[in-house]
């Protein structure tokens, strides 16, 4: 998945969280000065050219919404940081994490037993295969 620039990542925003939007609605979102029209509908556009938005067509406007999760594209960017950075290892960036990030005993602590929690869950739900 492509990584998106800081402008697109921020338009994004406001279609995860709205859900379908017209252009000129965007601009309701920014604070003055906000971006011009134009620079908002070729945004928009690219995204919809690199798969994170689609449009419903009215009349002779468009209505987008995205088709890339926040989620999916969140864990994609963890993954692209954790390649990058990390060596691919997620135990590496844990490891950064409690070091850098002064993650206390009971944090990682409690992020434990959510992660087998999860776990046990997929267990059950695929019958321990």
């Amino acid at each position: 998945m492509k990584r998106l620039t800081t402008k697109e990542e921020e338009v994004m925003r406001f279609f995860w969280k709205n859900e379908a939007l017209f252009v000129k609605e965007l601009l309701a979102f920014y604070d003055e000065p906000k971006p011009h029209f134009n620079t908002l509908s070729t945004i928009v556009r690219g995204l919809e050219e690199n798969g994170f938005l689609a449009h419903k067509t009215y009349g002779n406007t468009y209505q987008y919404f995205a088709v890339v999760g926040e989620d999916e594209y969140s864990q994609g960017a963890l993954k692209r940081v954790i390649s990058k950075y990390f060596d691919n290892s997620s135990l590496r960036a844990v490891s950064a994490l409690v070091q850098h990030e002064k993650i206390s005993i009971e944090e990682l602590k409690k992020l434990i037993r959510e992660v087998e929690s999860q776990h046990q869950g997929e267990i059950g739900e695929d019958g321990g295969s």
